[in-house]
């Protein structure tokens, strides 16, 4: 997949309302990509986490399991 998600840079930081709440667990490594991304972009992580969710579900693509 050649297309890459981007992610505006935001000027100020707002709360969240409207969302469910649940746990996951990741890597340490991803949380800290995570936390790099929001800092640049001034979003809190869950939003970094949410916009990417998005994309790959709007981005994702089924295939038949090849036995």
């Amino acid at each position: 997949m050649s297309k890459k998600l981007q992610i505006s840079k935001r000027s100020a930081l707002k709360g969240e309302d409207g969302y469910k709440t649940f746990s996951i667990r990741i890597k340490d490594t991803t949380v800290e990509r995570l936390d790099q991304i929001a800092n640049e972009t001034n979003r809190y992580r869950n939003e970094i986490i949410n916009i990417m969710l998005e994309f790959g579900i709007n981005n994702c693509e089924i295939t038949e399991e090849i036995s």
